[in-house]
């Protein structure tokens, strides 16, 4: 009999990634002190768990400068799609994005270097142009 859980040609999650998916977890620690807040992520920033830290960020925003916000997120597992969306709107705002890990550091490089370009501040050279034979 195959094993359906980890059946590697089909493209929908299995029954055990859907339930894992709603059990797993985000949690979020928010710390003030005189140099900053400090927002700590552990766990998955994914599905449900994105729209719950972009609740709490709101309000955080909302009485903080968002320049003054260090996003820690050195026990992140999992970021899809959505969660990358909301990191980078966090830096846009100002917030500073910290991870350890290799492929949360590889996220965060995206994240600056798509915000950097969606604001200009990265040079682009103009595309040549190609002459036509007169």
């Amino acid at each position: 009999m195959p094993d359906l859980m980890r059946d590697p040609t089909r493209n929908a999650p299995s029954a055990h990634d859907r339930v894992y998916a709603q059990l797993a977890m985000l949690r979020i620690t928010i710390t003030t002190r005189p140099e900053g807040v400090t927002v700590v992520l552990e766990g998955r920033l994914a599905g449900a768990w994105v729209e719950e830290l972009a609740r709490c960020w709101g309000p955080l925003t909302a009485t903080q400068d968002a320049r003054s916000i260090r996003v820690q997120l050195d026990a992140v597992t999992f970021i899809d799609a959505a969660g990358k969306a909301l990191l980078r709107a966090m830096h846009e705002e100002g917030a500073a994005l910290a991870a350890s890990g290799c492929m949360t550091r590889a996220i965060l490089e995206e994240i600056r270097s798509t915000s950097a370009g969606a604001r200009g501040s990265v040079p682009t050279a103009p595309l040549p142009t190609r002459s036509t034979p007169d």
